[in-house]
């Protein structure tokens, strides 16, 4: 059930980010097993997109890790607060990332309520990307994990999403990147839509 890294390897980033939709990203650190089901993700289409961290072949210290072969996490620090969480998609040399914008709790909720100092039942719990870092523990010093070890990874659980319960959308905060800020490369869905989840209520610790 766990993604393997072809899944990330593939040319479309969009088509990635849009299929991730449904998936159920899980984190697991110091024995602690949480996880949420995927509802919301933006597409950055690297070199070739003003709206990108490697727009134009930026290459930084921090941008690095986006041109590595894709199933790589790539965490950055937004506003000196908020850890954003993105999974590096495509080829070695192709700086492209899908960034992970919310999730819907389905596993270890005690402890991301202690990790956020709020209720699940709390209006927007997790449904900001660095609401939902918070949730997972997830940080900066995540970045370059591999996605399909131990530690992060996603899993494809059955979870049935009618194409028509997909909203494409702008993508949120990057009016700076002229026309490129209206592309549709923002994809969501409402989780009450999610159908046939199969999912226990608790599961064993897993990598």
């Amino acid at each position: 059930m766990k993604l393997n890294r072809s899944f990330y390897t593939r040319s479309s980033v969009t088509q990635i980010a849009k299929e991730l939709l449904g998936k159920v990203i899980y984190t697991q650190f110091d024995g602690v097993l949480t996880g949420g089901i995927i509802t919301e993700t933006e597409a950055y289409e690297g070199i070739t997109d003003k709206a990108s961290h490697a727009y134009n072949d930026r290459r930084t210290s921090r941008t690095e890790i986006m041109y590595s072969e894709g199933g790589l996490a790539y965490v950055y620090l937004c506003y000196g607060v908020h850890h954003l969480f993105n999974f590096v998609t495509n080829q070695k040399g192709v700086p492209h990332a899908v960034l992970l914008r919310s999730i819907y709790p389905i596993e270890g909720i005690p402890a991301m309520e202690k990790r956020t100092n709020k209720k699940f039942s709390d209006k927007g719990f997790s449904d900001g990307p660095g609401k939902l870092s918070k949730a997972l523990a997830i940080n900066t010093k995540h970045t370059g994990q591999d996605l399909t070890a131990h530690s992060i990874w996603v899993e494809d659980r059955g979870i049935a999403i009618d194409e028509a319960d997909i909203l494409l959308t702008p993508r949120i905060g990057v009016d700076y990147a002229g026309e490129d800020a209206t592309l549709l490369y923002r994809f969501l869905i409402n989780p009450l839509g999610i159908k046939n989840p199969s999912l226990p209520s608790t599961r064993e610790g897993r990598g």
